[in-house]
């Protein structure tokens, strides 16, 4: 019944039983399930597509670059082009100047090059020890205090207040107060090791507190000779600011401004130092400027002792060094001088 239904819709077109016949592949058999289907097929008419109503001629560009599968891949400036064409050219924005890049207005040479070396003379092994003067010209210490970054302070304020929920109030002011108290009378050692041997050896075995320190130092104290001056006031006679040194000394064969810290973690790197290295700078500058030294210091060592006896961290400021963090002390000289 189904074959007779068949040949009779193939009957309906003129030559089509005929055409279908003449076919070398209908030679051989097929379900009849097949060609019901064939039948189906060949008789459905095609559906219109919208996109036939579109203007093919002025979209003819886009259609090609969406159908096309030979469109060569975006190159760097083609995609930089449909940037431009979508969004517009993009914000010439200029890349923050870091603190350190910038030239100071006011720029004074570390290295003072009109001062007069005196030739060195070996009659007198005592250092020198100037006292500091009390003018209006501010420390530097005190800058540095007044010109701290928003991060630093942000810091040294979330560190403080950590510290009184430990302590309490009164607490954390006798912490502090031990603290300044334990770097005193280090300074005091130290400075007894280098004008006497039996004084300091005497202060060591009586302070246990200080004990700790000297022998952290213990290792760099053997390359530290002729020692220049011992906690002596410097004042920078052209930029008007004073300070008070620590040591100047030849470490290793050369002559250095010596920053003695005491810290109870590690600081096996500069960086961790924080404003250190800047006091130095400031303090060569102001002895390469002060009338009262005859002599220049073209490097820093910044040496951080541990109260445990651990090893101390000597960190070595080489000339190049130094004139970098000399420019940027002159910034905070001028930062402070601008709030002032």
């Amino acid at each position: 019944l189904v074959r007779m239904q068949f040949l009779q819709i193939l009957s309906r077109k003129p030559g089509s039983l005929e055409m279908l016949f003449q076919i070398p592949f209908c030679q051989k058999q097929f379900p009849y399930t097949c060609l019901s289907t064939s039948a189906c097929v060949y008789s459905k008419k095609k559906k219109g597509s919208s996109y036939e109503q579109v203007d093919q001629e002025k979209y003819k560009n886009l259609v090609q670059s969406v159908t096309s599968y030979k469109t060569s891949a975006q190159t760097p400036e083609t995609i930089l082009e449909e940037d431009n064409l979508l969004y517009g050219p993009p914000g010439k924005h200029r890349p923050p100047i870091k603190a350190g890049t910038k030239t100071p207005k006011n720029w004074v040479p570390l290295i003072n090059p009109s001062k007069r070396i005196l030739p060195l003379s070996s009659d007198s092994n005592v250092p020198m020890k100037i006292g500091l003067q009390r003018t209006k010209m501010p420390s530097v210490t005190r800058i540095l205090q007044q010109t701290l970054s928003p991060q630093q302070v942000f810091y040294l304020e979330r560190w403080k207040q950590k510290m009184i929920e430990e302590l309490g109030k009164e607490g954390f002011e006798e912490y502090t107060k031990n603290l300044f108290l334990q770097g005193e009378l280090f300074h005091s050692a130290l400075e007894s090791i280098f004008l006497s041997e039996e004084t300091a050896a005497k202060e060591q075995g009586e302070d246990d507190v200080v004990s700790g320190y000297l022998s952290s130092v213990g290792h760099v104290l053997e390359d530290i000779s002729e020692v220049k001056a011992l906690e002596s006031g410097v004042h920078h006679e052209t930029l008007q600011y004073l300070g008070l040194v620590d040591c100047v000394a030849k470490y290793r064969g050369r002559l250095c401004v010596i920053d003695w810290k005491t810290s109870e973690k590690p600081k096996p790197f500069l960086q961790n130092t924080y404003d250190n290295p800047l006091q130095v700078a400031a303090y060569i500058g102001a002895i390469n400027h002060d009338a009262n030294y005859d002599f220049q210091v073209r490097c820093g060592l910044v040496v951080v002792a541990y109260k445990d006896g651990s090893p101390a961290h000597p960190h070595f400021m080489d000339l190049d060094l130094c004139s970098q963090y000399w420019n940027k002390w002159l910034l905070r000289l001028e930062e402070y001088l601008d709030k002032n």
